[in-house]
């Protein structure tokens, strides 16, 4: 195991870390898009980004454009290279509001959060149409791990702190039970050559139905890249 750091809250840290990668001439077989902070105060990334949009979403959707290339590379016709992002159930009750991404207007940690988390739900579904319409041998799956125990809550109310620590052994899954669905879009044979889907459980399953909104999927997309300063177009060409 090799560590490189990568800062996905810094879009300076992100495009200096894929320059990093790309210098060893290393296959990508696997990305996974796993970072992520919930329910924050309102708060800024050094690019002036909403931190939940800004770290949850936009990092990993920079992060990924960037590698592109590389799994594009590293794919083949019998094993693709493969993408999974994590979001969350709270996607189901999450609304993109295309006019202010930035939460600029009425900020609420869950209701941002929870924005970040369909994003990615879009993203995804939109990253994966256009690597079949390129014909790209990688595949894009979005994953809801479950409510795992972890130090994501610590900007939870202390109430819920309490009840968190006093169920978790019997309401919460572990680190490795959460990370078990992630594992199973990486690797199962079952998910080869399968992308666009949504994961629960190693299961697929339907998404919020807005998340299947093509021209949601499209306009965000191309918001997404003007945000982090890549060309729409060649994005659209991959």
């Amino acid at each position: 195991v090799e560590f490189l750091y990568c800062d996905l809250a810094s879009m300076k840290s992100i495009r200096q870390f894929v320059q990093q990668f790309r210098a060893k001439n290393c296959p990508l077989h696997v990305l996974v898009n796993n970072a992520g902070v919930m329910l924050v105060p309102e708060r800024k990334t050094e690019d002036g980004f909403e931190e939940h949009f800004g770290l949850n979403y936009l990092g990993h959707f920079l992060l990924t454009n960037l590698l592109l290339d590389t799994l594009k590379q590293s794919g083949t016709h019998s094993h693709n290279a493969r993408i999974i992002t994590v979001s969350s159930a709270t996607h189901y009750v999450g609304k993109l509001h295309l006019n202010d991404l930035q939460s600029r207007c009425s900020y609420s940690p869950h209701g941002a959060y929870a924005q970040s988390k369909l994003a990615l739900v879009l993203f995804t579904y939109r990253l994966q149409h256009l690597l079949t319409a390129n014909g790209s041998h990688v595949t894009a799956n979005v994953v809801d791990p479950g409510v795992v125990n972890t130090e994501l809550y610590k900007h939870v109310f202390w109430v819920v702190k309490v009840v968190k620590w006093m169920t978790a052994w019997l309401f919460f899954k572990t680190p490795e039970e959460g990370a078990s669905t992630t594992i199973y879009a990486a690797v199962s044979p079952e998910m080869e050559g399968a992308g666009g889907c949504y994961l629960y459980n190693e299961e697929r399953t339907k998404s919020a139905d807005v998340a299947y909104d093509e021209e949601l999927q499209r306009r965000l997309w191309t918001e997404s890249c003007k945000m982090v300063g890549i060309s729409d177009e060649a994005s659209r060409l991959l």
